[in-house]
């Protein structure tokens, strides 16, 4: 029988020491929340306000994770859930080396959602989540006649931490006003590239004049095209 591979809690301290904390048993679920933030621009007489992307916004992740006790006994000299719990609620507190709690990456597999992103996307695909413990809440739902808590169940809440650096290198921006290079894939013209790289088809002949085109229709897939900046 093949063994279950269990989910991790990897906390990575600012040394470089990291610590793993297996779960005891696999979430059944867990949820990721993303968004962006909008601005409106009124504009009187129209149906509705004009949207301007300002930013993205903290992805979070919230697992939640069960733990039980009860097969060391149920009774006098019960083993309390907080021997298991205690390492994951610790991740919330202050390290004092750090002034900081630790940084916590989620592993599970390599199939995490964000990790087949489209080819658009440049460099943002992930192989786990990576943020701070914004907050975690303990139920204790099963006690020993001594008042020892049996079975736990945890919701933790992490926030998406990435570095300035990271972002930039992950978002890899391009825009118009400065050159960059297109890879022709099989079926592309220059009125797509234009497209793609303007959001203009129409200026094609910026891209076949900076390549020395002359027949626009024959583009050899696979050669790199340089796209000059508009001015």
């Amino acid at each position: 029988m093949e063994q279950l591979q269990l989910g991790t809690l990897v906390a990575t301290f600012s040394d470089g020491n990291m610590e793993f904390i297996e779960f005891q048993c696999n979430p059944t679920e867990y949820s990721l929340e993303k968004g962006v933030q909008n601005s409106e621009i009124n504009i009187p007489g129209l149906d509705s306000p004009l949207l301007q992307f300002i930013r993205g916004q903290d992805e979070r992740l919230t697992l939640e994770l069960f733990f039980d006790t009860t097969e060391h006994g149920m009774g006098a000299g019960a083993t309390s859930v907080t021997t298991l719990t205690d390492s994951f609620y610790s991740l919330v507190k202050i390290k004092p080396e750090d002034h900081a709690p630790p940084l916590i990456s989620f592993l599970w597999n390599q199939r995490i959602a964000g990790s087949g992103l489209s080819g658009w996307t440049g460099n943002q695909n992930r192989p786990d989540f990576t943020g701070v413990i914004e907050s975690i809440r303990q139920k204790f739902t099963l006690f020993s006649p001594e008042g020892v808590p049996l079975r736990a169940t945890l919701t933790l809440v992490l926030r998406e931490y990435k570095t300035l650096d990271d972002q930039i290198r992950q978002l890899n921006l391009q825009s118009p006003d400065r050159t960059q290079s297109h890879v022709v894939q099989s079926g592309e013209t220059l009125g797509s590239i234009s497209a793609r790289h303007y959001r203009r088809p129409g200026l094609w002949r910026n891209i076949a004049d900076a390549n020395r085109i002359e027949d626009p229709r024959r583009l050899t897939p696979g050669i790199f095209l340089a796209v000059p900046p508009l001015d």
